[in-house]
């Protein structure tokens, strides 16, 4: 496993197709200690052309909601499931996302953070290795043990969908602020910690 000291993958090729798209590998950004990480599926044209997950629409639509709960970007660390641009933008298979498992698994052993926070189904099957109804179940708290250590992780809906159906939107907003408190960050109340040990 190729992780610097600083939680990037510096070089990889377990996936040829991925290899073959990419126009690089694209890493997590944010505190090495923060209390929230978000984890999306994979990176799309923006975020490969840039080296940074969540840029574009999607990353406005997160940015906006941040801040709504009291958060800026820099607060807060931002990965993917998978660090590769499929082709096409096409989900992440799961033999790659299997391939990428590890990283994500010692990124988050390293940070340690109060929540993690699965944007939309793809990272959310990937961390809790079942299927997810991600609009019936955003919003819910879970345990996924990966690796050699478990995490509250927090059905999120992608923040793309917001922008493809409006009804979308509040439930988006009200999880990212329900992240914020479970952390004890932003404009939540300060309970985070009560809040996880009810879970």
């Amino acid at each position: 496993m190729e992780l610097d000291e600083g939680l990037c993958v510096t070089d990889c090729e377990r996936c040829p197709r991925l290899v073959d798209s990419r126009s690089r590998i694209v890493n997590g950004v944010g505190p090495a200690d923060a209390e929230i990480v978000f984890v999306g599926e994979a990176p799309g044209a923006d975020e490969d052309e840039g080296g940074e997950p969540f840029v574009g629409r999607s990353g406005t639509v997160l940015d906006d909601a941040l801040r709504d709960a009291g958060l800026a970007r820099a607060d807060v660390r931002i990965t993917n499931s998978v660090r590769c641009r499929p082709p096409e933008n096409r989900d992440p298979h799961v033999d790659e996302r299997e391939n990428c498992r590890g990283y994500l698994a010692a990124e988050l052993a390293a940070i340690d953070p109060e929540i993690v926070v699965a944007l939309g189904k793809v990272p959310a099957e990937n961390l809790l290795e079942r299927s997810v109804a991600v609009t019936d179940e955003a919003g819910e708290v879970y345990d996924a043990r990966l690796g050699e250590t478990s995490h509250r992780v927090l059905v999120c809906v992608h923040p793309a969908a917001t922008l493809y159906d409006r009804s979308q939107q509040d439930t988006f907003e009200s999880t990212i602020q329900q992240a914020a408190t479970l952390a004890g960050e932003g404009d939540g109340d300060g309970s985070g910690q009560a809040r996880l040990g009810e879970w």
